[in-house]
């Protein structure tokens, strides 16, 4: 295979929502370019990049797919992604390495909420999105709708450069505003005949070709004069203004194609070559530092990873994209965010399922590579003496979680390796173990998510599995201040064991003054601070520990020991067990003997007289809440406001946003779960939402009586 120039790669992403037609697209481009000898389709289940058995199964792309095609002595790198927004991971990670984003739109539903939420993905990450409506030969589909709605939801920069003549059952015939020619299709497809174009369009297609024309013109002040002195522009000047419009997304071009007949596909992909960014063209990556990387092959070779897949017989395959320099098989390498060497023993480009092995690539150009041992998505790998260093991909937060467990007890540790192998692949899908709940938690963009992930661990790995529940990551703390004290004393025919502890809590605050006296028993009581210790709590909080002990009635090598004592109760909580936080502790007298007292008598009382106090400072359970933002078509904005309301919301605002409403709430944890599934249930999967955590807060008292009773119940039953 020849060996391709940064000039000679255009690297694009095909996105849209779910049932646009993109996986069939990408089987007629690459069809058209000759890399496979024949279309697949979905329905037969024998595509290039929807060839995994739950792909397969759903009928949909749930991972993207690496593809390429060549066409007029260029590359055309295409990474085909999934629609449904639960698996958002993938167009993220393909928006991140490609110059510009195909966006397919389906001409019967037209534009649809997936079409929005991708598109601010692609103005976040700023890249350029030509407009691609597909399935124009279905008796339903709706041209001039959808092109409306592009124009409500994108502005007046949506530009026609096709439009179809006889859109339905018999469509065959398109005609090009910018080559002013017609085509015309065989019912086979592929290459058309150019024909004139009808006098009966000819004022239409005029009057669409000044349009273009105009748009052009807006985007480079050369062009506009040109664009006065002639009151036109030639073909070679048009291209330049509709690329220049694209780089800077001051444009969306408009394409007709019927993907399922490969009709339009050629003429699209010849724009494509014209008239799409090359990769050095646009905007070169930036490294971590600001230092600013240009597609040079001959610059230092460095390779930025950003998808992960494991496949049958083969391992782990992981791609790339050369983001300088040149990659040689058998290059030695190394990353930078492991500090580990490399070799790339192999080096393939990708057709899907389909890899060809290549000897090297160049700048700009997209590739997948075996074997490597400490590497995985997002690190950088280098050439000796290069020292570049890309960012991470950032993937939305999780907004649906659950807990797993295998159903035999005996797959518990191979089903932990394969959620990490899944994790691996895609990063959108975490799993942890909670020490604090003592579940395995996973969490992912949806509960549709979830469940492909689950049936894939069952058909794929054989692990039987079940979704449980997921606890709530409660915290407790106190209200008021409290003392207690406890003696710990023991015989046993040997040495004894006692100790005795007497303290106070209290709530604490950040910048809250260091205690002077306390009122206990009805006396104020002095306290004398010896030491303090601050202790930053891994779950969130501090505790605030102080020495307050006069005449050496305990020792100050006890002091750790009472310190344990305590920490292991704020690790399991006097009221639910649940971690607790922000509390601060004066121990102020105690006793010890001069032969029992050791560190574990210490850490008793010390524990059981915090656990007394605690019960006793009027202690409340915090919950965690989540700022959700949920954006929802207009009609809808009731119904969503209801069904928040009824999961204990504050709405704290909303705004229009792109022909939608962004309704802004605070929400308890609790009240979240299959609340994605509930969204799409009241809105027909027109809405969407993110939720990330904003802090904790006490939890009504209805509730916590409830949490109390489920916790007493359950340490019972134990």
């Amino acid at each position: 295979m020849k060996t391709y120039k940064p000039n000679e790669i255009k690297n694009i992403a095909l996105v849209g929502s779910s049932g646009s037609g993109k996986t069939t697209l990408a089987e007629a481009m690459m069809y058209e370019g000759g890399v496979i000898p024949r279309r697949g389709s979905v329905s037969a289940k024998n595509t290039s990049s929807d060839y995994r058995p739950v792909e397969q199964e759903y009928g949909s792309s749930v991972f993207p797919a690496v593809l390429y095609t060549e066409w007029k002595e260029h590359k055309l790198n295409f990474i085909d992604t999934p629609g449904a927004d639960d698996f958002v991971g993938g167009v993220i990670s393909a928006l991140n390495v490609v110059d510009a984003g195909v966006m397919v739109i389906n001409a019967v539903r037209g534009v649809e909420v997936g079409t929005e939420i991708i598109s601010r993905h692609a103005k976040k990450l700023n890249k350029p999105l030509i407009f691609v409506i597909n399935q124009l030969d279905h008796e339903k589909s709706n041209f001039e709708h959808t092109v409306e709605q592009a124009k409500a939801a994108f502005g007046s920069k949506v530009v026609l450069v096709q439009y179809p003549v006889n859109q339905g059952t018999g469509f065959n015939k398109v005609i090009d505003v910018l080559k002013m020619e017609m085509y015309q299709w065989k019912p086979e497809g592929g290459k058309p005949d150019v024909l004139p174009i009808p006098a009966e369009e000819e004022e239409k297609a005029n009057e669409l070709h000044n349009a273009l024309i105009e748009a052009a013109a807006e985007n480079d002040e050369n062009l506009m004069e040109l664009f006065f002195e002639k009151g036109s522009l030639t073909e070679d000047e048009m291209r330049s203004g509709i690329r220049k419009g694209l780089v800077n997304r001051d444009m969306f071009p408009v394409f007709c194609v019927s993907a399922e007949k490969d009709m339009c596909v050629r003429r699209f992909m010849e724009f494509l070559i014209n008239v799409a960014p090359k990769a050095n063209e646009m905007p070169p990556s930036v490294t971590v530092e600001g230092v600013a990387v240009p597609y040079d092959e001959k610059g230092p070779t460095s390779l930025y990873m950003f998808n992960t897949t494991v496949e049958p017989h083969l391992g782990e395959v992981i791609y790339f994209k050369v983001a300088s320099g040149t990659i040689h098989e058998g290059d030695d390498l190394y990353n930078v965010n492991t500090d580990t060497k490399e070799r790339i023993s192999q080096l393939y480009v990708v057709a899907g399922k389909n890899r060809t092995k290549v000897t090297e690539l160049m700048a700009g150009d997209i590739g997948a590579t075996v074997k490597l041992k400490n590497t995985g998505n997002g690190d950088t790998l280098n050439t000796k003496d290069c020292d570049y260093q890309f960012a991470r991909i950032v993937y939305p937060n999780p907004r649906f979680r659950t807990a797993v467990k295998a159903v035999n007890n005996s797959d518990d540790e191979k089903l932990a390796e394969v959620l990490q192998r899944i994790h691996q692949e895609d990063p959108t899908f975490n799993v942890e173990y909670s020490k604090e709940l003592k579940q395995m938690i996973i969490s992912g963009q949806g509960e549709f998510h979830l469940n492909t992930m689950k049936w894939r661990i069952e058909h794929n790995d054989k692990i039987e599995i079940e979704f449980i529940p997921p606890k709530i990551p409660y915290r407790e703390t106190i209200t008021k201040y409290s003392y207690a004290d406890y003696r710990h004393k023991k015989q046993s025919g040997g040495a004894g064991q006692f100790g005795e502890v007497h303290l106070v809590i209290e709530p604490y605050t950040e910048g809250m003054p260091d205690p002077v006296s306390y009122k206990i028993n009805n006396v104020d009581t002095k306290m004398s601070i010896k030491d303090k210790e601050e202790v930053d709590l891994p779950w969130g909080g501090k505790l605030v520990f102080y020495n307050c002990i006069v005449g050496g009635v305990i020792e100050a090598r006890f002091m750790p020991a009472i310190l344990k004592g305590i920490m292991e109760k704020m690790e399991e909580g006097p009221l639910t067990g649940s971690y607790a936080r922000d509390i601060r502790v004066c121990v102020y007298d105690g006793k010890m003997h001069p032969v029992d007292s050791n560190e574990i008598s210490f850490k008793l009382a010390g524990r059981n007289a915090f656990s007394t106090a605690f019960k006793q400072a009027n202690p409340k359970i915090l919950e965690p809440i989540y700022d959700v933002e949920v954006l929802v078509p207009d009609d809808c904005m009731g119904d969503v406001m209801g069904d928040l309301q009824t999961r204990r919301a504050i709405i704290m605002g909303m705004e229009a946003d792109s022909g939608f409403q962004k309704l802004m709430a605070k929400v308890p944890l609790k009240e979240m779960q299959r609340y994605s599934t509930a969204l799409s249930s009241i809105t027909g999967g027109r809405a969407t939402f993110t939720m990330s955590f904003s802090g904790y807060e006490k939890v009504p008292g209805e509730i916590q009586e409830e949490l109390l009773k489920a916790y007493h119940e359950e340490e019972a039953d134990e």
